[in-house]
């Protein structure tokens, strides 16, 4: 037989008896089909990975609190605030703590401050639903003390233990932030030249700081901007100046505009004597540059029945912000001084907020 010169002779089979052509077609179908099974095995690792996301915990950080316990810090949820509110769907465990924690943030977990301004190192209050083993996402609060002063979380870790306790572990998630940067500073609560960028940090780096390593509720009817005094003065002018971010502002014995006490102090060292720098400053200039944008936003007052001074102001601050369009509610605190209304107004204040946070069912 005469073998052909550079062809495979059809009459001679290959090993295993199998023709050319038919072995690579088949070849050819091993590779797609191997190349399917891996698809297949991909899709599912994804889905099952996808399950765990939705039902295990998400990792947090850790923190160490003022008792010195360790805890963990939850970690955002993924996807859009639940259309429920939480007190509808919470079911306390049985080992819920009875008390929240305070986690100083300093360190790994320090709020960077990107324009300039020294602020001391917050605080973060966990209520006892954010200790259990996979918690809700709750409202944020940024709270702010007066001045002089520090930014100390006692007085509103205590109250909010004690609303906590009323409604089965349920308080909004609190960052104690500084607005001072030093215990006699007055920022005045703009940035400027003389402190840096205190706005800024209240307004972009703590917002930034809380939606990438706290499970919050993300809508701005869920957050509250609110103070004491001074912090109460601040409370007022960025829930006027950004409705977009703090949907609601608790005053607690809060100034109507800054520097009230020693408005020729603030109008030197902050807005180096520029007094239209100044009026624009202020929270009733803030309110006409924003009408129109505060519908269903809130605002609480308080002061103590003996602190005339601060009973006129946060009168005149509710004004404010009742004319600017917020559901208002003001407060007497009965028997008590400047300092001596902080813990009851704040006890006072947000009973009302509970409702619309979502940390009261609805009847």
């Amino acid at each position: 037989m005469r073998r052909l010169e550079g062809r495979q002779d059809p009459r001679i089979l290959p090993p295993f008896g199998v023709p050319i052509a038919a072995h690579g077609l088949r070849s050819r179908r091993g590779h797609l089909l191997s190349l399917l099974l891996v698809l297949l095995l991909l899709v599912a690792v994804f889905a099952v990975h996808e399950t765990l996301a939705r039902v295990a915990p998400a990792a947090g950080a850790t923190g160490t609190t003022t008792q010195g316990a360790t805890v963990r810090i939850a970690a955002p949820l993924p996807g859009p605030d639940p259309s429920t509110p939480i007190a509808e769907t919470w079911r306390a465990p049985a080992d819920l703590p009875k008390h929240g924690a305070v986690v100083p943030l300093n360190g790994a977990l320090q709020i960077p401050s990107t324009a300039g301004f020294s602020a001391r190192s917050a605080s973060l209050y966990l209520p006892p639903a954010a200790l259990t083993r996979d918690p809700p996402s709750l409202p944020l609060v940024v709270f702010m003390m007066g001045q002089p002063g520090s930014p100390d979380p006692g007085p509103i870790s205590e109250a909010m233990d004690r609303l906590a306790a009323e409604h089965h572990g349920l308080a909004p998630i609190v960052i104690v932030a500084d607005q001072l940067g030093a215990i006699d500073n007055n920022p005045a609560c703009v940035d400027s030249a003389a402190f840096g960028g205190v706005e800024e940090y209240f307004t972009t780096d703590i917002p930034r700081w809380a939606r990438a390593h706290l499970r919050i509720l993300s809508n701005a009817s869920s957050w509250t901007i609110a103070g004491f005094s001074n912090g109460g003065g601040c409370a007022l002018d960025w829930g006027l100046a950004h409705p977009e971010l703090w949907g609601n502002v608790v005053s607690l014995s809060g100034e109507s505009y800054q520097g009230t006490e020693f408005p020729e102090q603030v109008l030197q060292q902050v807005f180096r004597g520029d007094e239209a720098a100044y009026e624009a400053a202020k929270p009733a200039t803030k309110a006409a540059e924003n009408t129109g944008g505060y519908a269903g936003h809130v605002a609480v007052f308080t002061a103590g029945d003996q602190d005339a001074q601060f009973t006129e102001q946060t009168q005149l601050a509710a004004q404010i912000a009742r004319d600017a369009g917020f559901e208002t509610s003001w407060f007497a605190i009965p028997d008590a001084d400047h300092s001596g209304a902080l813990v009851p107004g704040l006890l006072k204040a947000f009973p009302v907020l509970f409702p619309r946070i979502g940390l009261t069912a609805a009847h």
